[in-house]
């Protein structure tokens, strides 16, 4: 696979929001509200985050988000988001770009990376973080609310780079 992982250009909203929108409707990755507008869902993406394209033969496939956890004593640790296009799915997009950000955090001094609230049911991403060496350092009980009613368990997971 020759994926191409660039930096987001305005130009990319539109297709950026055609990989979000089915995302935030079905509501088991994101803690977004299901009917979130093309606004809110790009500026949920981008604000305050540098946001990265990864695009297959001419093709995008895929972003992802880096930015601090938090600011001030705090901003040594990054925080980073992922979106694999529908049509992409299982093909080892959220790895390449995990490791794209992870090689990018590095590059910038971070000393860590930090998933505040790993949906616990969201099982492909907790097995792909488990696997590059995430721990899972807490776990809120019921904290997300699915969009079928049933509270589930969040998780914390943490990487020292």
């Amino acid at each position: 696979m020759s994926l191409r992982i660039r930096p987001a250009s305005p130009g990319d909203d539109d297709i950026l929001w055609q990989m979000l929108e089915p995302v935030f409707r079905k509501g088991e990755s994101f803690c977004r509200a299901t009917d979130v507008d093309r606004a809110g869902g790009l500026d949920y993406w981008q604000r305050g985050h540098d946001v990265f394209i990864a695009e297959e033969d001419g093709r995008v496939v895929g972003s992802y988000y880096i930015g601090p956890n938090q600011q001030g004593g705090g901003a040594h640790v990054c925080n980073c988001g992922y979106l694999t296009a529908q049509d992409a799915q299982g093909r080892g997009i959220a790895r390449r770009l995990l490791e794209a950000s992870l090689e990018e955090a590095r590059s910038r001094g971070y000393r860590a990376m930090q998933f505040n609230f790993v949906i616990a049911t969201n099982t492909r991403a907790v097995a792909t973080w488990s696997a590059y060496g995430f721990e899972t350092v807490g776990r809120l009980p019921g904290a997300y609310r699915r969009p079928g009613g049933e509270f589930v368990d969040a998780l914390v997971m943490y990487k020292t780079l």
